[in-house]
């Protein structure tokens, strides 16, 4: 059955419907009248800071063929003329988010293709975007979903991409309160689940590790007998559980299947062996940041479990990857050294993991370590700042350190003696630091959870791409 008037009927019995109904294809969907093209179906949210139906007009001027609104809110159709009105596919439904949900939940029992999830607290865009290049260079038809569009919303947009023409379909899966991957897993239900790794992220939300590798388990929990989880073998949180269903396990430690040895990094590579069951590869990853090793361990697995060649896999691996936020290089302004964006979000393990490959970034100037609250660590939130400060002791190249925001205070409380260090509340005041700091060939590491917006003091900084 195509997605169209019929499919929305079938799904949303309740639904009304105004205007044109021959539209053919309602998949295209957006929720962000900004990001609006031409064709696309405008769904309204109603939120906490701003409600969709407002912008109802603004996307109709980009091009929207259609919109799905809340019965409640049609009054806001009088923001169009009606001989528009006349031309636009217009669904008026209890829940527009829900709406999208069950769409999306309906349209995925239609395909039989593999179905990868992938979760993790760390290293779900890396892996990802590994398997993409992956199934690229292996020219296959396949979607992944767009950025960090991880959440059931994002799912849901991203699901109703899906087209009988795609062999496969990638969907990363984040969550941060805890029924949340239930309800992912009841839509994607994936046949492949990877968890990369469970680390002390969202803790407010989910609770403790044993309590986050719980929720993360979720992802597979509407398996069928024939689905493989492919989970970090290194971690007894993952490994030493009993599942009902195949295992594939990737890391460091021989009992894995999927295997990294000799790892070997240094200012910007890294080089290793990767042991696919019984096969070894001799490779060189583009990066120094042992996550990249992970992440690379987690997308072969899956991708020797879709039965793609390992020459493919070595190459997609070895491929290079730039995700804004996630260890990224870039220029200084002005020919004064490089600054490297690791401000997408932060934990105590990836906070460690980016402090150990900023080591080995050689520099013939200074080294500066900007370092914001890492935020959701709930009660436990002095003690693993106070931990960071103390980790400092195995980055030697350190220079200075700026601490931004309020938990770091504990930080300062524990940072190496005679490394210097300052405290400033926001991006704003460690901008301006550091641009009166600043000489030729510095090294800037800027890490931090979002909600710091560090990526501001990014934007600033660094040259325009």
């Amino acid at each position: 059955m195509p997605l169209d008037l019929q499919f929305f009927k079938a799904v949303i019995p309740e639904a009304v419907f105004l205007g044109n109904q021959t539209v053919p294809d309602l998949g295209r969907i957006t929720v962000d009248s900004r990001q609006l093209q031409k064709g696309d179906v405008f769904v309204a949210l109603p939120g906490n800071r701003v409600d969709g139906h407002d912008y109802i007009k603004e996307a109709v001027a980009r091009g929207a063929i259609g919109l799905i609104l809340h019965a409640d809110k049609k009054d806001c159709l009088k923001q169009i003329d009606a001989t528009t009105l006349k031309k636009l596919f217009v669904a008026l439904v209890p829940s527009s988010y829900d709406t999208l949900v069950r769409l999306a939940t309906a349209w995925r029992a239609q395909f039989t293709c593999p179905i990868i999830g992938i979760t993790g607290s760390i290293g779900k865009t890396s892996t990802k975007e590994l398997l993409s290049n992956i199934l690229k260079i292996n020219k296959n038809t396949f979607i992944a979903s767009h950025g960090n569009q991880n959440t059931a919303l994002g799912i849901s947009i991203n699901m109703l991409r899906l087209r009988p023409e795609h062999e496969f379909a990638i969907f990363e899966m984040g969550i941060s309160k805890r029924g949340e991957m239930a309800r992912m897993s009841e839509i994607v239900r994936p046949t492949i689940a990877v968890i990369t790794t469970i680390a002390h992220s969202h803790m407010e939300g989910l609770g403790s590790l044993a309590d986050i590798a719980h929720e993360k388990r979720d992802i597979f929990k509407f398996f069928k007998p024939d689905n493989i989880g492919v989970i970090h073998g290194d971690m007894p949180i993952l490994a030493q559980i009993s599942y009902t269903h195949p295992i594939v396990k990737f890391g460091c430690k021989t009992t894995n299947q999927i295997q990294a040895r000799k790892i070997q990094a240094n200012n910007a590579t890294t080089q290793l062996v990767l042991k696919l069951y019984k096969d070894k590869f001799r490779l060189t990853l583009d990066t120094n940041h042992m996550g990249r090793v992970i992440n690379a361990l987690a997308a072969s697995a899956v991708a020797h479990l879709l039965a793609i060649p390992s020459a493919v896999i070595i190459a997609g691996i070895q491929a290079p990857v730039a995700i804004s936020g996630r260890f990224e290089q870039a220029a200084l302004k002005a020919d004064k050294g490089i600054i490297i964006n690791d401000c997408y979000n932060a934990n105590p393990e990836s906070m460690k993991a980016a402090l150990l490959a900023f080591e080995k970034v050689e520099s013939k100037g200074q080294k500066i370590a900007v370092l914001g609250d890492m935020l959701e660590l709930g009660v436990n939130s002095p003690f693993w700042h106070r931990q960071l400060g103390r980790f400092l002791r195995k980055v030697p190249s350190l220079s200075h350190v700026v601490l931004v925001g309020d938990y770091v205070k504990w930080t300062k409380a524990t940072i190496p003696v005679g490394l210097t260090c300052e405290h400033v509340p926001n991006w704003e005041a460690a901008t301006d630091s550091l641009k009166k700091r600043l000489d030729r060939e510095a090294v800037i590491l800027v890490k931090g959870s979002r909600g710091m917006a560090l990526s501001n003091l990014v934007h600033e900084l660094a040259e325009p791409k």
